[in-house]
């Protein structure tokens, strides 16, 4: 959706697709926008977990839980169920789900059950963005006036321009570009707190060679999982942000990252909209 000033501030019914990296800005700006109008709050990765990845998650806890006689007793007599406990402010099923690779005595998958794992994500990201516009025509008959659609930050990955044509036709879609200084504290947060991530093919395996040929290591099996993490966010970072400003260059609008820190409110959050598509 390419609008100019004028035409995004006449729009009676305002849709919007944000993109960027995890930890941007993204969830921020769609809570400021909530504060002032009747938004609707669409979260990609929730409709991920929530939907799409329900089965395959619900799937992954029986597994953990068949491996703890305790809880596996407690599962036989039925004094608890298995759930996925996905909500909108509780991810974390989803990043069990996802996993990292490596030693499995440190909680690494194997490589093929990785893979496996990280092609299922790829599939329920492509198909919650193409329902974006179901959910635009749900919000509204629910009487929601606006739309935002807060996109996971693999967003960019997909690799299936349907779905940016289809975000594009139905929402304006605002890149949240890093600043060097944000830039660093994701790094910082990633060294931190190393959490599972999805990686594009290719650029998985790359890195994987890499980092066993750094290290000296013969085989997927003898990577620390966090250690991995830790090494490779830089490197993800890096290899995304070009995709997303592509993304932005062909379907959408760049917001940088330190003018949205800038916003306190809705307005000063329109206001910022109105200089980017001006």
């Amino acid at each position: 959706m390419k609008l100019n000033k004028a035409q995004f501030r006449a729009l009676a019914n305002k849709r919007i697709t944000l993109l960027g990296m995890s930890g941007v800005g993204k969830t921020h700006l769609a809570k400021l926008l909530g504060q002032a109008g009747n938004w609707f709050h669409f979260s990609g990765d929730y409709h991920i977990g929530a939907t799409h990845l329900k089965d395959e998650i619900v799937d992954n806890i029986a597994l953990k839980m068949e491996k703890d006689p305790w809880l596996q007793t407690l599962l036989n007599n039925h004094s608890i169920s298995v759930n996925s406990q996905v909500t909108f402010d509780n991810l974390g099923p989803i990043s069990a789900f996802l996993g990292k690779v490596g030693n499995p005595e440190e909680g690494g998958l194997p490589i093929d059950e990785f893979i496996r794992r990280q092609s299922l994500f790829c599939e329920a990201e492509i198909s919650a963005m193409s329902d974006v516009p179901k959910f635009i025509e749900r919000a509204l008959n629910q009487g929601h006036e606006h739309f935002i659609n807060d996109a996971g930050g693999s967003l960019c990955e997909l690799g299936d321009d349907g779905v940016y044509k289809t975000l594009s036709k139905h929402t304006l879609i605002l890149y949240i570009k890093t600043s060097s200084a944000n830039e660093k504290k994701l790094i910082e947060r990633a060294q931190q707190h190393p959490k599972p991530l999805y990686y594009q093919t290719e650029f998985l395996h790359s890195a994987l060679n890499t980092y066993l040929d750094e290290n000296r290591l013969g085989y997927v099996a003898q990577i620390s999982p966090d250690d991995f993490v830790r090494w490779v966010f830089p490197k993800l970072m890096a290899s995304r942000l070009p995709k997303y400003q592509a993304i932005a260059d062909q379907y959408g609008y760049t917001i940088n990252s330190d003018d949205l820190y800038r916003c306190k409110t809705a307005g000063d959050v329109l206001n910022l909209i109105d200089e980017v598509l001006d």
